[in-house]
C-alpha cells in the first residue's frame, strides 16, 4: 500500500503528521506500507514502514512559507516505479506536485487511488493570490477529485466546498484520529506549574496557546496584535517558519519552537485556550488534540464547522488576514467569553476521545480501497 504526501512527518505540518499516523496504523494492522515523500527531512523511524525519499527542490517554502516541493526527474521516476509495485495508492491532498504525479501514474497503471482531501482553498490576503488559488482549484483540484476512485474528506466544510464535483463514488467523511495516550485531559498534580516553569512562563495569569507553522495563513499577525492588546496575558507559540515571533520584542510572547507531542499536550492542559486564527484550513489536527485535552478552541469558521457535532465546543470567528486588527478584536471578544466554556472541558474531551480514532480511520481507508 503506497502512501504519498509532500513531506515526511519530521517536517512538522499537519498533513505530514496525519500521513505518519495512518502509515503506522496500516503497519499495525499487518499491511505492507510504503511511504513516498520529499527527501528534505529525516525519515520516520521503524522498519515496519518502507520509505521512498523523493529528490525534490522546495524554493516556495523558503520564499513564501508555502510548502510545495518540486520533484526532479529522479523523484518522478522513483514515484512512478513505486506506483507500479503497489496494489493501491493513498494520496494526501490534491494540489501538491507529488500528489498529481502519483494520481496520474496510478490512473495510467490502473492502480486504485484514494485521495484524502484536507483543505478547500488557501485564502491569501492578496486578491491576486486568491485568484490564482481559484484558478488552480479549477484546473487541478477538481480534475484530481474526479480522477480518484474514492475521495475522502477530513472536514465537513471542505466536503461542502466541493459539492459540485462529479465524483466517481460518493465521497466519504472520515475524521483524523487523536493519539489518546498523549492527548487527554487527565492532569497530573502540579502539572500546570511544572509546565509553566519548564518554559519560563509566569506561574499564574491567563495563558493562550498556538501550535502551527509561523506563516501568514496561520494568522500569526493576528496573534501579534492580540499580544499587543492583552499585556496581562501570555501567548505561547509552538512551531517554526519564516516569521519569527521572537523579533516582535513583546515580553508576553514566548516562542518555544517545535515541540514533541507530549509537551504540546502538557501545554494544552495548562493553557486557557487554543488560538488558531488561520484561513483556508480543513480540520487542523491541533484542534482535535486540543479538544481531547479539554482545551477550549477559538478558530476560523471553516475549522469550527469541520465536525458539526463538535461545533458546540469550538468558538468560531470570522477571520480576515487583510483586516488584522478587526480579526484580533473578534478573537479578543471570544477570549472574554471563555469562562462559559469551562463546564464543557470534560465533555469535549470525552467527545474527542470517543470520536477520533487513528485505528478506525485506517480501517475505513482499507475498506474504501477494497470497495
Amino acid at each position: 500500500m503506497l502512501n504519498v504526501s509532500h513531506f515526511f512527518e519530521a517536517h512538522g505540518g499537519g498533513i505530514e503528521r496525519v500521513a505518519g499516523h495512518i502509515c503506522r496504523q496500516f503497519a499495525a494492522q499487518n499491511h505492507d506500507v510504503v511511504w513516498a515523500a520529499s527527501a528534505a527531512d529525516a525519515l520516520p523511524d521503524g522498519p515496519e514502514i518502507t520509505t521512498i525519499p523523493l529528490s525534490c527542490i522546495n524554493p516556495t517554502e523558503r520564499l513564501t512559507g508555502l510548502p510545495m516541493p518540486l520533484p526532479g526527474p529522479r523523484g518522478i521516476i522513483a514515484l512512478w516505479h513505486a506506483v507500479r509495485q503497489t496494489d493501491a495508492v493513498i494520496v494526501h491532498d490534491a494540489l501538491y506536485i507529488t500528489s498529481i504525479i502519483a494520481v496520474l501514474a496510478a490512473r495510467l497503471q490502473k492502480r486504485p487511488v484514494v485521495l484524502i482531501q484536507h483543505i478547500a482553498s488557501l485564502k491569501f490576503s492578496s486578491a491576486f493570490m486568491r485568484g490564482i488559488m481559484r484558478l488552480t482549484n479549477f484546473l487541478v483540484t477538481g480534475p484530481m477529485l474526479r480522477w480518484a476512485d474514492q475521495v475522502v474528506f477530513i472536514s465537513a466544510s471542505v466536503r461542502d466546498a466541493f459539492d459540485k464535483v462529479p465524483f466517481r463514488k460518493p465521497p466519504l467523511l472520515i475524521f483524523n484520529g487523536v493519539d489518546a495516550s498523549v492527548f487527554h485531559d487527565h492532569r497530573q498534580p502540579d502539572e500546570s506549574a511544572a509546565t509553566r516553569t519548564r518554559h519560563g512562563l509566569p506561574v499564574s495569569g491567563p495563558l493562550f496557546f498556538f501550535a502551527g507553522r509561523f506563516v501568514e495563513k496561520k494568522g500569526v499577525a493576528v496573534l501579534r496584535a492580540l499580544a499587543l492588546a492583552r499585556g496581562d496575558a501570555t501567548f505561547v507559540l509552538a512551531g517554526a517558519g519564516p516569521i519569527d515571533p521572537g523579533k516582535w520584542g513583546l515580553p508576553n510572547v514566548r516562542a518555544v519552537g517545535g515541540l514533541q507531542p507530549a509537551e504540546i499536550a502538557a501545554l494544552m492542559r495548562t493553557a486557557d485556550a487554543l488560538l488558531l486564527p488561520s484561513m483556508g484550513e480543513g480540520y487542523p489536527l491541533v484542534v482535535q488534540e486540543a479538544l481531547a485535552c479539554g482545551l477550549p478552541v477559538i478558530c476560523g469558521m471553516d475549522s469550527a464547522l469541520a465536525d458539526p457535532d463538535a461545533a458546540k465546543f469550538i468558538v468560531g470567528i470570522e477571520v480576515d488576514h487583510a483586516d488584522v486588527d478587526g480579526t484580533a478584536t473578534r478573537v479578543g471578544m471570544a477570549m472574554n467569553l471563555l469562562a462559559t466554556q469551562e463546564d464543557h472541558r470534560a465533555e469535549m474531551a470525552r467527545y474527542a476521545l470517543d470520536t477520533y480514532s487513528w485505528d478506525a480511520m485506517a480501517r475505513r481507508l482499507v475498506e474504501a480501497i477494497k470497495a
